[in-house]
């Protein structure tokens, strides 16, 4: 018999033109939800997809016709926040900026925009939108309460090994969620717990998470800041081939992991939508990747797929470690 494995499968449905260094904070392009149709052959073969939708889509009627359609065909309508062009937005915000860090907005605006993008999905959703993700893997302590507050019950924000960085005025650009689990975990808020369900990731080489941590301080933080970029595979299929994909899926299951979360952006389906998709070509062959990986899986165990708010009723999480960062409520 083989072993059981939940698949939560998940899109960020957005705009484009966030692969090239700007983030559009008025008037972003969207035309790439037109593509969500591609999904279908996932959702014929039983994948049960999570859309974390931007407000940008969930503003622009056409972009809502496409979201209703995938609803219909049991996709769960998330919410996703990209607060750079989320309203409100402050005087004298430029058309576009370089770096949009969360850690630079005071809660109650990140409290308005958050508001601002559950009132959007919640009108278009025919079910409880209480499953979100946080742009860019930008998640701080600030935010848990908030989500908590808001009704959110199941995040998607955290990104495993995946260390702190900042700019050259200190600012924090990226949180520290190094040491987050690679299972489901709940995070205590004083507004009550949220389901954390993180990225799938595991390291390159068994015990090297353990050999960066052990380094003096000033070296560790250099190296849990990149430690994503050279030390770690994760279930993005547009940054791994499909061997990639396979082996951390392997890696993670023999260290008892038994809930796998995989994501991608809408736009990378539309071709010319990001750099690295920039024909027909390569936008269908990142869906075939992506139906070759589900084909291997469902040969080698017993898979279920999930949307992200049944998370709970089939795989119980995880009590929060001792640790602390970014990935959790301190």
């Amino acid at each position: 018999m083989p072993d059981p494995l939940f698949v939560a499968v998940s899109l960020d449905v957005e705009e484009e033109g966030l692969f090239g260094g700007q983030y559009a904070c008025r008037r972003p392009s969207i035309r790439n939800t037109a593509f969500l149709y591609r999904l279908r052959s996932l959702t014929e073969r039983g994948v049960r997809p999570t859309l974390f939708c931007a407000h940008s889509v969930l503003a622009d009627e056409a972009s809502r016709d496409h979201l209703a359609a995938m609803q219909d065909a049991g996709a769960e309508i998330g919410a996703h926040l990209h607060h750079w062009n989320t309203p409100p937005l402050m005087a004298g915000t430029p058309d576009s900026l370089p770096r949009v860090p969360a850690a630079a907005l005071s809660p109650s605006l990140l409290a308005d925009k958050l508001r601002t993008v559950l009132t959007a999905a919640r009108s278009l959703s025919t079910s409880p939108v209480v499953s979100f993700r946080m742009g860019r893997w930008d998640a701080h302590p600030q935010l848990w309460p908030l989500l908590a507050q808001a009704g959110i019950q199941v995040d998607a924000s955290v990104r495993p090994l995946h260390g702190k960085r900042h700019a050259a005025d200190g600012l924090a650009v990226s949180p520290d969620h190094f040491d987050a689990p690679a299972v489901p975990y709940t995070i205590a808020t004083p507004y009550g717990p949220l389901l954390e369900v993180p990225l799938s990731v595991a390291p390159l080489l068994p015990g090297l998470p353990a050999l960066i941590r052990a380094l003096p301080a000033a070296l560790r933080r250099r190296a849990q800041a990149r430690f994503h970029q050279w030390g770690a595979l994760a279930l993005l299929p547009v940054e791994h081939p499909l061997p990639f994909m396979r082996l951390v899926t392997q890696a993670l299951h023999f260290h008892g992991v038994r809930l796998l979360s995989l994501t991608w952006h809408s736009s990378e389906m539309m071709p010319g939508g990001a750099p690295h998709i920039p024909d027909e070509a390569a936008a269908a062959r990142l869906l075939d990747k992506i139906s070759r990986w589900l084909d291997w899986l469902e040969s080698r165990y017993d898979v279920t797929y999930l949307l992200m708010r049944d998370v709970t009723t089939h795989y119980p999480p995880h009590s929060s470690p001792p640790l602390t960062g970014d990935w959790t409520w301190r």
